[in-house]
């Protein structure tokens, strides 16, 4: 059931459907209702309020979820001017930090992996940015890309960046 939510939304993203929306946290938070309403109505798009631990990772506590996620937003809007003028450096610092920052927050109680996926797809269309492979396809290319979550979640984008840079060289232009 999960998988076919995905699909669609995925298909709606290609669309456009949501491109006059705002890059913030009310599209994530409507992209994660939309994947599991049919699954987990009572917390479907809701911030997590449970206390939760992921790997090494102690994500903020509950209550601090909203105000975190709203930073968020509001960061994610005054990033989007300079990495949409030209894609470069900026472009990767972007994508990287609307990863990373989100992943070091991980706002829902479940499924934050497939949101934050769905968001850069998003986000990636609306840059005119080629579709890339963004969840590790390999046990190396995961140890690499926690590594790089964990350097994220102390504001160092770089390793981020470089798995970005990656992922558009390996992209099906």
């Amino acid at each position: 059931m999960l998988a076919e939510q995905v699909v669609r939304l995925e298909a709606r993203i290609y669309a456009g459907e949501f491109s006059d929306r705002a890059i913030d946290e009310n599209l994530v938070a409507d992209f994660h209702r939309a994947i599991c309403f049919e699954l987990v109505p009572e917390w479907a798009g809701r911030w997590r309020s449970v206390e939760i631990r992921v790997g090494n990772l102690h994500p903020p506590l509950p209550p601090q979820v909203p105000l975190r996620m709203r930073d968020y937003g509001r960061d994610l809007v005054a990033r989007w001017q300079h990495a949409s003028d030209v894609t470069g450096d900026l472009t990767l610092e972007f994508l990287a930090f609307a990863e990373g920052r989100f992943l070091s927050i991980h706002p829902f109680q479940d499924f934050n992996g497939r949101t934050i996926r769905l968001f850069l797809l998003e986000i990636l269309q609306r840059l005119d940015l080629p579709r890339v492979v963004l969840a590790p396809e390999h046990a190396l290319a995961r140890d690499e890309y926690f590594r790089a979550l964990e350097a994220a979640d102390l504001s160092d984008w770089r390793p981020l960046m470089g798995i970005w840079s990656d992922r558009f060289l390996r992209a099906d232009v």
